[in-house]
C-alpha cells in the first residue's frame, strides 16, 4: 500500500512540475502515464487479493 501511495505522490509531483515549468511537458506526460499504470496495478492487486480471502461455508 505504501508503494501505491508513493507512486501516486511521484506522479502528482511530476505532473505539477511538468505543467508549471515551461519546456518540461514530458514530465507531465510521464506523470500521467505513471498515474495510470499505478491505478491499473492497484486494481489488479485488489482484484487478485479478494479471491484469496474468500471463505467457503
Amino acid at each position: 500500500m505504501s508503494l501505491f501511495l508513493f507512486l501516486i505522490l511521484v506522479a502528482v509531483v511530476l505532473g505539477i512540475i511538468g505543467f508549471v515549468v515551461h519546456g518540461l511537458f514530458y514530465l507531465l506526460v510521464i506523470g500521467a502515464v505513471l498515474l495510470v499504470l499505478d491505478l491499473v496495478f492497484a486494481a489488479v492487486r485488489l482484484r487478485r487479493g479478494s479471491r484469496r480471502h474468500r471463505v467457503v461455508r
